[in-house]
């Protein structure tokens, strides 16, 4: 269940963005920021949630994490500019940063060696279900209750996992913690965040015309600089070196760079396209993209049953096929189109994801050390958050972009004297008006078109890597 409220979260705000961003008075280009104020928060926290949980004691850490949690729901509920709710969102999103690992690591404690496949499977399933379920939940709530409601939604969640881990889970604490290695995290983290901040600061500052990019984007090259040194120079490190020698994991890595970069900018895009360019109800956009969830979902557990002899790379090249043709049927949307196009591609983008998501992990495993299981989790993970912020910048940046180019493309003729020669009589400002709201709609769904072309893209350049995989082991 936390690990759920972790991975709802992320996708929740998702369909209520037009009420978010009316009543915070956000921004555009601010939008991305509610995703990827909680996306990075907790990506800088997870690789610190088992070195936590030994030091201060399991119990304990979980139990603070879920306490900071609830400060952000409640936050966001009282923002009421879009620096505050980013803040709360920034808060929500460090404290679930703990949750995934150490739900996982309990997981596997409590239960035996034997199910531990199958626990594991349905770990993940809840990841994808919560990230897949949360833009129709709240779409439903927002539409209906306020968009201050889908942050309600997970107080008794957080409640009832509280009591639960207070009766009954055990306290565990490690004798001997290993030493954490907080450079390596630190100068990853800075690299990050300014790599970030440039993408969704750049475009509302005017790039590298502002010290402000110029501070953030010093500060990322920096930070990824000195995490290279300290990877190639220190002994310690929160990524063993070892996971870098294997090259079905680092392409595997990759890839789930590449599969960030798709999974969460479509619901990025997907549901504003629909509410404010298409004119669906929130409730009703929020029920179309649930189509991806349920075949997400349904893939990655029909996944765990594939029997270990049949090789994953096969269900690679499958599952990056269906995505690649998914976003390839995307670019035919249109204001014409009705729901079938819609939930056609994204029930077969959902197929293609819910494929490659178990089968790189496993190929990812397959000839690592198990003693590396655990870095190469948090890596995997960081790997497809990263790639989820990224995409969300990129997409945002080259959306608003290509808006006022298509825009001024199409709206240099609209002038009251070319207009005229057209029809009957003249033209006035308010006709004018309502005319380039019209070009300016066009536009816009030009617009996120071309950002489906971008995801589509991403898959492709990353598409080879797969022939340079070895054939995996078979489980034992």
């Amino acid at each position: 269940m936390a690990t759920y409220m972790e991975a709802v979260n992320i996708s929740l705000p998702n369909a209520a963005l037009p009420h978010i961003q009316g009543t915070l008075s956000m921004g555009n280009d601010e939008v991305g920021w509610v995703f990827t104020a909680y996306l990075v928060a907790g990506a800088a926290v997870m690789p610190m949630a088992r070195w936590l949980a030994g030091r201060y004691g399991r119990k304990t850490v979980y139990q603070v994490a879920l306490a900071v949690f609830v400060v952000g729901l409640i936050l966001t509920t009282l923002a009421t500019t879009s620096l505050q709710f980013v803040f709360a969102r920034i808060v929500q999103g460090a404290a679930s940063g703990t949750f995934a690992p150490l739900s996982l690591a309990t997981l596997l404690d409590v239960l035996p060696q034997p199910r531990h496949a199958r626990i594991t499977l349905a770990w993940s399933v809840c990841i994808v279900l919560g990230i897949s379920s949360g833009a129709s939940i709240g779409g439903w709530l927002s539409e209906y209750h306020g968009w201050r409601s889908i942050f309600y939604f997970s107080l008794p969640i957080a409640a009832f996992i509280s009591l639960t881990v207070a009766l009954f889970l055990p306290e565990k604490r490690v004798e001997q913690n290993p030493r954490f290695d907080f450079c390596g995290l630190a100068t990853l983290s800075v690299g990050m965040i300014g790599l970030q901040m440039v993408l969704d600061r750049g475009e509302r500052l005017e790039w590298f015309a502002s010290a402000e990019i110029w501070a953030e984007a010093a500060a990322s090259v920096l930070g990824f600089y000195l995490f290279i040194v300290h990877v190639m120079t220190a002994d310690v490190h929160f990524l063993n070196k070892a996971l870098f020698k294997d090259r079905n994991f680092i392409l595997s890595a990759i890839m789930f760079f590449a599969v960030g970069f798709v999974l969460l900018p479509t619901l990025a895009l997907t549901s504003p396209m629909l509410e404010e360019l298409l004119e669906y109800p929130v409730d009703t956009a929020g029920y179309m993209t649930l189509a991806r969830g349920v075949t997400l979902v349904g893939t990655v557990a029909l996944m765990g049953f594939v029997p270990a002899r049949i090789d994953n790379r096969l269900f690679i090249v499958g599952g990056m096929a269906a995505v690649i043709y998914a976003n390839s049927l995307m670019l035919g949307y249109s204001p014409a189109m009705d729901q079938r196009l819609v939930v056609a591609a994204t029930l077969l983008q959902g197929t293609g994801l819910g494929m490659l998501l178990p089968s790189l992990g496993k190929v990812a495993f397959s000839a690592l050390d198990p003693k590396f299981r655990p870095e190469g989790t948090a890596l995997l993970s960081l790997s497809r958050v990263y790639g989820s912020t990224i995409g969300i910048a990129v997409v945002q940046i080259f959306f608003y972009n290509n808006t006022q180019a298509m825009h001024l493309a199409l709206v240099k003729n609209l002038t009251p004297f070319r207009a005229a020669a057209h029809v009957a009589g003249s033209i006035g400002k308010s006709d004018l008006a309502a005319l380039n709201g019209m070009i300016t709609q066009q536009a816009a769904v030009v617009a996120v078109i071309g950002q489906f072309k971008i995801l589509m893209l991403a898959m492709l350049i990353v598409s080879p890597l797969v022939f340079f995989l070895h054939k995996p082991r078979p489980a034992t």
